[in-house]
Parts: structure tokens; sequence; C-alpha cells
């Protein structure tokens, strides 16, 4: 499906630029231009060589398991299968596109210092990669982010700080200290060489089921589902992609449908898909390569985490489960063999604690 061209709203004033709950409201002009110089939105998706990447994180990343998802394949009537991207190094996939872009980084910029900005899964990527290089790195927080993740963040070294203002202000904050230091920034999903990494995925995908047909995938800023999209799109035409959003959280699925950046405000327990605009260069890759995209209510990412981890013993995060809640609120969606990315395991104890209790307390009605 060939979405409308994307284009660049003209610039305007936002004044709901905060993380204050709300419901999404009127969509506006995104007042943030990019990243860097470059027209992201003229990359041609042959330049995301995500074989160059697959090679930098054959000795990194882990090659995580598909196991078969026994309630929703009786669900939808097709065999589903799970991508556990929750059971990878820092228990999400964010360390794939991290680790590729510091490992192809210049090494004379990336030894002054990565800096990165992030919800908490791509900080941990980002620490973790730098670690391995042994540079330092400072992560933005937004400062109500997830406990948990922060802490695990600071045990692999960087330096956190907390901002005000949630996810955009922590990207404007990174981009303003790389800027003084002359260190690199990496982008938790705008940046070719992330979105490279994140493909790798696909690559996985291609080889792990052989019949695949449909891809799930949860939708943020965009560069899960970029990658995923573009490595299949390179190989396997034929399997359909289709990107999940939180109802609360829909800037890039209203986005891709108008063909233009929207900015919308963003409340959902799903953290990590908690973006008010679409990356410039995602956009314009899913706008070519993705099927379709839907959203789900708050209620469906609940029920998808208690069915996972009572059906099938995973403990995943609300944007991890994104796939599950699709799937739970529309079976049709399933076509052919399919595979839902369970994209993070990164939840916290608060969230865990009510997951599990909800999951014993359903175990009174057998799982079908």
């Amino acid at each position: 499906m060939s979405r409308p061209a994307v284009t660049q709203a003209p610039t305007t004033t936002d004044d709901a630029d905060t993380d204050a709950p709300s419901r999404p409201g009127p969509p506006v002009a995104d007042q943030h231009a990019g990243w860097s110089a470059v027209d992201r939105a003229r990359v041609d998706p042959a330049d995301i060589d995500v074989d160059r990447a697959a090679a930098v994180l054959a000795e990194v990343a882990r090659r995580t398991r598909v196991v078969r998802g026994t309630h929703l394949s009786r669900l939808t009537g097709m065999p589903v299968w799970f991508k556990c991207e929750n059971e990878q190094r820092t228990a999400s996939f964010k360390v794939r596109g991290a680790f590729t872009r510091i490992a192809l980084a210049d090494p004379d910029v990336r030894a002054r210092g990565v800096v990165a900005a992030s919800a908490g899964n791509h900080a941990q990527g980002v620490a973790y990669a730098a670690a391995r290089f042994d540079v330092p790195a400072t992560i933005f927080v937004p400062a109500e982010a997830n406990t948990t993740k922060i802490a695990r963040t600071r045990r692999f070294g960087a330096r956190v700080e907390l901002v005000s203002g949630g996810v955009d202000a922590a990207l404007l904050a990174a981009e303003a200290a790389a800027h003084d230091l002359g260190g690199l920034l990496v982008h938790p999903f705008d940046d070719p060489l992330v979105i490279a990494g994140q493909g790798t995925i696909g690559l996985e995908l291609i080889e792990q089921l052989p019949g695949l047909r449909t891809v799930l995938v949860s939708v943020g800023g965009g560069g899960l589902i970029a990658g995923i999209a573009t490595a299949l799109r390179q190989r396997r035409a034929d399997v359909r992609v289709i990107g999940v959003q939180a109802a609360g959280a829909p800037a890039f699925a209203r986005s891709w449908r108008c063909g233009q950046r929207l900015r919308v405000p963003a409340t959902t327990v799903a953290d990590g898909m908690a973006v008010k605009s679409p990356g410039t260069l995602t956009l314009a890759l899913a706008s070519n390569l993705v099927d379709d995209m839907v959203t789900v209510d708050e209620e469906a990412f609940w029920e998808a985490m208690v069915l996972l981890a009572r059906a099938d013993g995973q403990l995943v995060e609300p944007a991890g489960a994104a796939g599950v809640a699709a799937l739970l609120r529309h079976p049709g969606l399933a076509q052919g063999p399919t595979a839902v990315v369970l994209s993070g395991g990164n939840i916290d104890q608060v969230t865990a604690t009510r997951v599990r209790t909800l999951a014993a307390e359903s175990l009174q009605t057998p799982a079908a």
C-alpha cells in the first residue's frame, strides 16, 4: 500500500507540548524540523543497510527466539508466533539500533562521548553500547520515566539527566549537549543506522519463519517498524507489515494516514510509544513500506500483558505487548502465519505486580 507523499507541515506554535494527562487533541504541525541538515525524507530504502548492521551485531545482539502463541493462534485461526525481543540484551530491541549507530560512528567523534534521549529502553541500549566501546554516555530521560529503566541505564555506567517536559524536551536537551560536547548524538529512531539495526529483526524473522505472511510491530517514533519493513521489502515483498499504536498516543498512525508529520498529545500506559510526533525518515519509509496502522485502547494493553504472562509465560512491558493487544481487538489482522514482535520486557514493579495479580485471578477461568 502506498501512502500520500510525506510533507513537512508549516511551522506553528504548539501550546500542548507537555506530558500532562490529556486526551489526544487535534493534530498540529510539528515545530521541530529534525536533528540534522540531512533531508531524511529523501533517503532511499536501499540506503538502509540492514546486512551491514547484521554483521556489526553478529557477536552482540541475541538471535531471539520465536515461540508459538497458542491462545492467539486459536483466537485468530492462524498460526501466530512471538518474536521475543524482551529476551534481548537490555530486554529490548533497542540495543540493536543503538549499538549499530555507535559501532559505525567516526571513532574520533565517538571518543568524545555519546549523548542520547530516551524514555528508557533506548537509554539502556546506548549505555550498553557505550560501555562496550569504553566511551562516556550521557542520557537525557523524562523526569517521570520508568524508574526500573533508569536504574538499569545507570548500572551500565551511563550518566542519566532527568528532564521535565517529556521525551520531546529530553530530545532537545540531548541535541544541545551533543553540540556543546562535540560528541556523538544517537537518536532513538530517526537515524539510518539505528533503523538498519532494528531491521535485523526482519532478517531473523525471514529465516526463522519461512512461511511468514504478516508481522505486527509496536510503533512510537517509528524506528522499529521502518527497519523491519525495510528488511522485509528488500527480500519478501509478500509479507504484510502492520503498525500498532496506543489510541492515547496516535501521532504516527495519524501522520501515516495523511502523509504529513503531525504533532499530537501522548498519554498512555505504554511509555515506550508515548511519542508526540514521528520521525521524518521513519515516516517517509513507513509511508511507502507499511501496509496498515491500527490503534488500540488502554485496556487492551493490560489484557495483552495478562494473556502473555498467564498463557505464554512472557512478562512484557505495555509497548512490548502492543501487537498482542491488536490481535485481541482485531483478530482478522492475522492473515497467514503471523509474527508479533514482543519489543521489550522492561516492566516496572508496580505494573508487573498488577499483571501477576490479574493473571492469577484469571486462572479461575482456564485459558482457551
